[in-house]
């Protein structure tokens, strides 16, 4: 292969499979409550893993490391998919949702300041600034001059902000806490905790109607086999090329194109002064 294929095309191959599980949430979550289709993705994944750990013949951690990574599986997979699938089916577009959790870079390196009392830099503290201020303007034009029909509802960003707050959380503790395991039995457990909490979401809140139309049976299958499947490998291929430094760098540019595929698929439009917030808050997690 060309070397371009590895440096291009790799990685924007996973740019787009990463950015596109925003927008299989928006076409599946009509038919079905959030909790209740997150639990379905789930269920189908680790089918799926459960085969490939065989094929690989996965060596598996201990019950110690296993804790750790539930635990992890929990916040990053459980509160931020949780979150994300609750934002958009309340309203707000899916590439607002992107860049508000797309700020998990500046969070997360503010929480390890106070809990792995790591020091911080004046380029990291203008990096957080920058991406506070991009946020702010984008949610200012929404709520500016008063929330309209067309506008999302403010609770909407309650649930951004508990997907935002559990990747932060669940990236610091698997740093502090986190076990040297493969990363398909690692990604086998993260996904178990994360649908034993759904399960329990879906059975205590939903009502776990699900209507298997077409556009859900895609986004089903999209979201399993592209996200859920095909990101991780990419992952997996990019880190053992020794690409793992630059892998935080692609997800910068995550919320430009889910932005992109939410103008072209669901005509989400953003404003000048959203746009100039987004710009923004990108650069503000791209100088961190």
């Amino acid at each position: 292969m060309p070397p371009i294929f590895y440096s291009f095309f790799v990685p924007a191959l996973f740019v787009w499979l990463w950015s596109t599980g925003f927008i299989g949430a928006k076409y599946g979550l009509p038919f079905a409550e959030p909790f209740t289709l997150l639990l379905i993705r789930m269920l189908f994944t680790l089918v799926l893993l459960s085969v490939l750990a065989w094929i690989m013949k996965t060596r598996w951690p201990g019950w110690r490391g296993a804790g750790h990574l539930a635990v992890t599986g929990l916040l990053v997979h459980g509160c931020y998919l949780g979150g994300v699938y609750y934002a958009i089916q309340g309203g707000m577009p899916s590439g607002i949702v992107s860049l508000i959790v797309g700020l998990q870079p500046l969070v997360t390196s503010a929480v390890a300041i106070l809990v792995l009392k790591e020091s911080v830099s004046g380029r990291q503290w203008l990096g957080l600034t920058l991406g506070l201020v991009g946020v702010t303007l984008v949610l200012l034009e929404k709520f500016g001059g008063g929330a309209s029909a067309s506008d999302f509802p403010i609770w909407t960003l309650l649930w951004a902000a508990l997907s935002l707050g559990g990747i932060s959380l669940g990236t610091v503790y698997q740093k502090r806490n986190g076990t040297q395991s493969d990363l398909v039995a690692g990604t086998f457990i993260q996904y178990s905790a994360a649908a034993t909490f759904f399960a329990v979401g879906a059975f205590a809140f939903e009502t776990r109607e699900v209507v298997w139309a077409q556009p859900l049976i895609w986004s089903m299958v999209w979201l399993v086999f592209g996200v859920s499947i095909g990101a991780i490998l990419l992952l997996m291929w990019l880190i053992r090329r020794g690409a793992a430094s630059q892998v935080a760098s692609l997800f910068y540019l995550v919320p430009p194109v889910t932005a992109l595929e939410a103008y072209w698929l669901f005509d989400e439009r953003l404003g000048v002064l959203a746009m100039i917030g987004g710009v923004i808050s990108i650069t503000g997690v791209a100088w961190w």
